[in-house]
């Protein structure tokens, strides 16, 4: 069946006019007859968006996108954290398409694999060897394969305040949706708490020789209370544990260096991923010489897989990723993340305390990459506050499962963004006190880790 997008872009909604969603509602019985779940991520679902405003994508520019009725937002969190300069942005775009009219995939290396990966260690000072792949998942169980290999050992320590490491069975044996994931596998990854040292020492000392690494996001709402980082860095080192740290929401949004260089810790193994690539697909694991040569061919010790993928290294993304480094280099793309994100926090914590919703709605976390709070009135979560903040989000040309800014974020866009806040903020007081089902259409958004639908 032909799509009806197929030959042009839907008109644009008429100005000021409450969002239509009749062309995206066609499509979803589609979406989901040839796609589990209707999408290829979980976290992009229809489950995750108040019901009957679930909009299908068609385009999108610096940080607005178009869905298939022409209704244009303004977005947060886009591409799920990876567009971090803002989508279709023009230096990352002619980089890769001219690298498209070479080539994109040999059956040799490329030169250009060389200088991505020589620019990607200078520019990220993240170890001597790096290994290019498509996502984070790869990456980061590579790390892990990586570190049983070098130590010997079989356990995999997390940190359990932290929501997704890798779709892989290591990880996800750990969540509420573990069907088809033996149990054997599920025992060898154990977890302990953020802030707090003792939990890994605690672990450490009842699993004697057992943990092979130590793998945490450095911060996410919450940073790191002072001495955490570098006491998890030493214990590892006196446990003979590899440390590896998750770099692939934090890298390139927190710092140039991402949070190790943010914070002054360099872990011995770390994984990059989502900005890399301003939205291309495109990961890096880099670390210690010592342990990345185990995935070589100039070592005594016994092999290691550690990524062989056809299109790892597609050249394209290769260059993306280079122009990616280079506007960093040239921009002042970080600082400008921190500060269009606190203008964006002061904003909404303004309006807050206008309407009484201090204690309600909050955002939380580093200013590049924040989060936002929906309780209720006795300070609890509350998925239908949260399904009614993206509903009323959403009917004001906003879509904004988080606060999390990119680089095509302006003042003056922040400044639109607060006024229309305000007035969802308002709404949300009255469902406070008159009740949310009064405002809310539809059923609350479900948790993506849930054991049954």
């Amino acid at each position: 069946m032909e799509s009806p997008l197929a030959h042009s872009a839907p008109e644009a909604a008429p100005a000021g006019s409450s969002p239509s969603f009749e062309r995206s509602e066609a499509l979803q019985a589609r979406f989901h007859a040839a796609i589990p779940g209707g999408a290829h991520t979980y976290a992009k679902g229809d489950d995750q968006f108040p019901e009957h405003m679930a909009p299908y994508m068609v385009r999108g520019e610096g940080c607005r996108v178009w869905d298939a009725d022409g209704n244009e937002f303004i977005e947060f969190g886009a591409g799920l954290r990876s567009v971090t300069l803002g989508h279709a942005y023009p230096p990352v775009v002619v980089a890769a398409a001219r690298q498209l009219s070479l080539g994109c995939n040999f059956g040799r290396p490329a030169v250009l694999e060389l200088e991505t990966a020589e620019e990607f260690l200078d520019f990220t000072g993240a170890g001597e060897m790096v290994k290019f792949a498509k996502n984070g998942s790869d990456v980061t169980s590579a790390a892990v394969k990586l570190a049983r290999a070098y130590t010997g050992r079989e356990l995999v320590a997390i940190c359990q305040d932290q929501p997704f490491f890798s779709v892989d069975d290591w990880f996800i044996g750990t969540t509420a949706v573990g069907a088809g994931i033996p149990q054997a596998i599920r025992e060898l990854t154990v977890g302990f708490r953020f802030n707090d040292l003792a939990s890994l020492e605690n672990l450490f000392a009842a699993r004697p020789g057992q943990v092979a690494c130590v793998l945490l996001e450095v911060e996410k709402e919450v940073p790191p209370a002072p001495g955490f980082l570098a006491g998890v860095q030493a214990l590892c080192r006196r446990e003979g544990v590899v440390l590896i740290f998750d770099e692939i929401i934090t890298g390139f949004r927190w710092h140039n260096q991402g949070a190790q260089g943010f914070y002054g810790i360099r872990p011995d193994l770390s994984t990059f991923g989502k900005a890399l690539g301003n939205g291309f697909s495109v990961a890096a694991l880099a670390g210690r010489r010592e342990l990345m040569e185990r995935g070589g061919l100039h070592h005594p010790h016994e092999r290691v897989f550690l990524l062989s993928t056809t299109y790892g290294a597609e050249t394209h993304t290769l260059a993306a990723a280079r122009a990616v480094m280079q506007v960093y280099r040239q921009e002042p793309v970080t600082d400008h993340l921190h500060h269009v994100g606190r203008l964006l926090a002061e904003g909404l914590h303004q309006s807050a305390r206008e309407h009484g919703l201090s204690q309600q709605v909050r955002a939380l976390g580093q200013p590049c990459c924040l989060i936002y709070t929906t309780r209720d009135a006795q300070g609890q979560h509350s998925a239908a506050l949260r399904t009614l903040f993206l509903q009323e989000t959403m009917r004001r040309g906003l879509l904004m499962p988080s606060l999390i800014v990119n680089y095509s974020h302006t003042e003056a866009v922040i400044a639109q963004v607060l006024e229309r806040l305000h007035d969802v903020l308002g709404v949300y007081r009255r469902a406070l006190d008159e009740g949310v089902e009064k405002y809310l259409r539809g059923q609350p958004v479900k948790s993506v880790y849930r054991r049954f639908n």
